[in-house]
C-alpha cells in the first residue's frame, strides 16, 4: 500500500466512523461536527483530498482541503478561509481572498502536510446579500468596519468553533497557523486547538484593495506591516495561550 492509499483507507475510516455520529456537542457553544465524504482533489496547486464536514452549529458545509497525511500529526500547516465568492470566483479586486485561498493551497501544496479549512462564512459571516449592501456604502466612503457597524453588525461576525471541532476531529495534534488575524489564534485556541506559531500570510496589495487592508490593521488588528512591500513569510511566531506576540 502506497502512502496516499493509506491516507486514502484512513480518511475513509473518519466516514465509517462518525456514519452513526450523533452527540449533544462539546464546549459552551455545544458544538458537534462530522465527517461525511471525502475524495480526491488533483489540482493546479497540489495532490489533495477534500474532506466534507456537516455540523449541528449553522447548518453549512464546510470542508478540509488536506495535503499529505494531517492525521494525529503534529504542528500541521493549517490555512483557515472564509468563502468569498467575489473574490474567489469572481477575481474582485477589492479584497485579497482570491489571493489569499491561492497562495495558501500553492505553500501547503509544496509541504509535506497541510490542511485548509474552506468555511462557509461569506462576507465576515454577514452573507453575500449584506456584503454587496457594504460594498455599497464602502463606495460612498465608509470603511469596511464602518460598513459593517452601519448595518447593525459587528466589525466581523465570524465563530471559529466549528473550524476547531474539525481539526479536532481530524486528530491534528497542533498546527502552524498561516494568519495575520489575532482572533483566529485566539478563537482557536479557546475551543482547544493547540497553535504551536503563526505563519504570517502577507500578499502584495492592490489599489483596489490596500485602503481595505490598511482598515484591517488600523482597526481590527490584524498583524500587516505597510513600511515595505509585504511579501509571504517564512518565519513564524511564538503563540502565547492568552495571545499572539509578534
Amino acid at each position: 500500500m502506497t502512502p496516499m492509499d493509506a491516507l486514502d483507507a484512513h480518511l475513509n475510516d473518519l466516514v465509517e466512523r462518525d456514519r452513526e455520529h450523533e452527540c449533544p456537542g462539546f464546549g459552551p457553544d455545544r458544538v458537534c461536527v462530522r465527517v461525511v465524504a471525502v475524495a480526491k482533489l488533483p489540482s493546479r496547486f497540489g495532490d489533495f483530498r477534500v474532506v466534507a464536514f456537516w455540523n449541528n452549529r449553522d447548518q453549512k458545509d464546510h470542508l478540509a482541503i488536506v495535503h499529505g497525511d494531517v492525521l494525529g500529526a503534529e504542528e500541521v500547516a493549517t490555512r483557515l478561509h472564509s468563502e468569498c465568492l467575489t473574490g474567489d470566483v469572481l477575481g474582485s479586486l477589492r479584497c485579497d481572498c482570491r489571493d489569499q485561498l491561492e497562495t495558501a493551497l500553492t505553500r501547503i501544496g509544496a509541504l509535506e502536510r497541510g490542511v485548509v479549512l474552506y468555511l462557509r462564512q461569506e462576507g465576515r459571516g454577514i452573507g453575500l446579500a449584506n456584503k454587496i449592501r457594504a460594498y455599497a456604502l464602502q463606495d460612498r466612503g465608509l470603511d469596511t468596519v464602518e460598513a459593517n457597524l452601519a448595518l447593525g453588525f459587528r466589525d466581523d461576525e465570524r465563530d471559529y468553533a466549528v473550524a476547531a471541532h474539525m481539526l479536532l476531529s481530524l486528530g491534528i495534534g497542533s498546527i502552524q497557523l498561516m494568519t495575520n488575524n489575532p482572533d483566529k489564534v485566539n478563537q482557536l485556541q479557546k475551543y482547544g486547538v493547540k497553535v504551536a506559531s503563526r505563519l504570517p500570510h502577507l500578499l502584495p496589495p492592490n489599489p483596489h484593495n490596500r485602503f481595505y487592508l490598511e482598515t484591517k490593521a488600523r482597526r481590527s488588528g490584524h498583524f500587516i506591516d505597510f513600511s515595505g512591500t509585504p511579501h509571504l513569510q517564512e518565519q513564524s511566531d511564538p503563540v502565547r495561550v492568552e495571545g499572539m506576540l509578534d
